[in-house]
């Protein structure tokens, strides 16, 4: 069972999430708990390190001091005394937290591993948190670190991947206390390298430290908490009548998270697919409602082709033109191997059937980065620019595969609703078609094609 930053943010919310891991195993499941952060802290913890690395350790102190607080009376809530191991140790996590920010403001230098480092105080603080509301509720709990889990990672600091030799070692370190009847709570989103330097799984890492820990341990199957009652036809802040999916298949949802669903990481399914263990994301503050299934096959429904609507936005268009783009593979190759140097994640790649432009999308925080590279690895006869204020818009789906006519109810609606297409993208495993559009038109473009398609209408159930 994985909890979400909002089912850990105080108190109150702690003591709910336990409640609802004692229910299952009071009926006789044995349970590992896996905890985000706090809500919000994961963010206030980058902030106060960036404030640290511009010399604000002022700043960087107040923030630390406040998050210490909150940590404090969450414990004080659920019951903890004064002089208990769990203020004993909030109290040193904080103390090292606060040299580890020292640190940085001393060098003046943020390093990405000073970064996981620190950003990973938030779910470590959490940890204790959690297996004393599991306490207070009667059972046994031990709460560990994801190293201490047995997740051991590459050296790729803020989105490390876990190694080969990790599910073994989670399965040792595990299975004793459930064995025992103790309930492990991992604190999510991190691991640690083979030396022992934490590392983290990137933003949302805690879903992927759960599966990661499900595929070890063989389970039935994980459970995502959250705060909503599971993948939405769309993103509901936006369509009023966006709905509950009630089924959808690994390729989709690993799709609907890549372009920006926020309901997963994008590599959380990653682990369950050979066991073919089930995922369920479900609604904590209603635990009875089914919630979404996420298992190997997809469930088609005739006339049906879309599941959800999508989108990314902060992004950024980079183009790269010229005469000697045309016909030349090894230019081709000098774009992306500039680009992966970098590692940059792109979002949408098209290139135009002459070859004279190749367009890529990516978040614009990376745009600069992107764009250096390009200038810097391809030929200098070759134009590269950059387009901002743009979104990428994807709708997914498997019964797309072999339908005709979905791309064209797209473009339809689109046009429609006075929406200008950057740029269009299409895997072949046809589990979706994507478009960038400019920035200020995507909630119109996103309510468009969520009623073009029905998504608003129970079909989906």
């Amino acid at each position: 069972m994985k909890y979400g930053g909002t089912n850990m943010q105080d108190a109150r919310a702690v003591r709910h999430s336990a409640s609802l891991a004692a229910r299952s195993i009071r009926e006789g499941v044995k349970v590992v708990v896996v905890v985000s952060a706090m809500a919000g802290v994961t963010n206030q913890l980058l902030k106060l390190a960036d404030a640290a690395q511009s010399g604000d350790i002022a700043s960087a102190n107040d923030e630390i001091a406040a998050m210490r607080t909150r940590h404090f009376t969450a414990a004080q809530e659920l019951g903890a005394a004064p002089d208990s191991d769990t203020v004993r140790e909030i109290r040193e996590m904080h103390e090292t937290l606060r040299q580890a920010v020292y640190g940085v403001y001393l060098l003046r230098e943020l390093t990405p591993r000073s970064r996981d480092l620190i950003v990973a105080f938030g779910e470590r603080l959490s940890a204790p948190l959690m297996k004393l509301a599991l306490e207070q509720d009667g059972l046994r709990a031990h709460h560990l670190s994801g190293g201490e889990a047995g997740i051991v990672t590459d050296t790729h600091f803020g989105n490390a991947r876990p190694l080969p030799g990790t599910y073994e070692r989670i399965k040792d370190r595990l299975s004793g206390l459930l064995s025992a009847g103790v309930t492990p709570v991992v604190a999510g989103f991190m691991g640690e390298t083979e030396k022992g330097a934490i590392t983290t799984l990137g933003r949302g890492g805690t879903d992927f430290s759960a599966t990661i820990i499900g595929k070890a341990l063989s389970a039935t199957e994980v459970w995502g908490w959250k705060d909503v009652d599971g993948v939405m036809s769309a993103d509901p802040r936006v369509v009023a009548d966006a709905r509950n999916v009630d089924v959808l298949s690994y390729g989709e949802v690993m799709e609907l998270a890549y372009f920006g669903a926020k309901v997963l990481h994008p590599l959380a399914v990653t682990p369950l697919q050979d066991s073919g263990i089930p995922l369920r994301l479900k609604n904590s503050a209603d635990p009875d409602f089914a919630g979404t299934l996420v298992q190997a096959e997809p469930r088609d429904e005739a006339g049906h082709p879309v599941k959800a609507v999508t989108a990314i936005r902060n992004v950024s268009i980079i183009n790269v033109s010229g005469a000697g783009v045309l016909g030349i593979p090894e230019v081709i190759a000098s774009v992306f191997d500039a680009i992966a140097r970098e590692n940059v994640t792109l979002l949408m790649v098209s290139q135009s059937s002459s070859m004279s432009n190749v367009s890529l999308a990516v978040q614009t925080v990376d745009a600069e980065r992107t764009l250096n590279a390009l200038r810097a690895g391809v030929s200098l006869e070759l134009k590269v620019e950059q387009q901002d204020h743009v979104a990428v818009l994807a709708i997914v789906g498997s019964g797309m595969r072999g339908q005709k006519g979905v791309s064209a109810r797209l473009f339809t609606a689109l046009a429609a609703a006075d929406v200008n297409i950057l740029m269009i993208s299409q895997g072949s495993s046809e589990l979706n078609v994507s478009v960038a559009v400019e920035a200020e038109h995507v909630d119109e473009a996103t309510r468009a094609v969520h009623a073009a398609f029905n998504l608003g209408k129970s079909v989906i159930a």
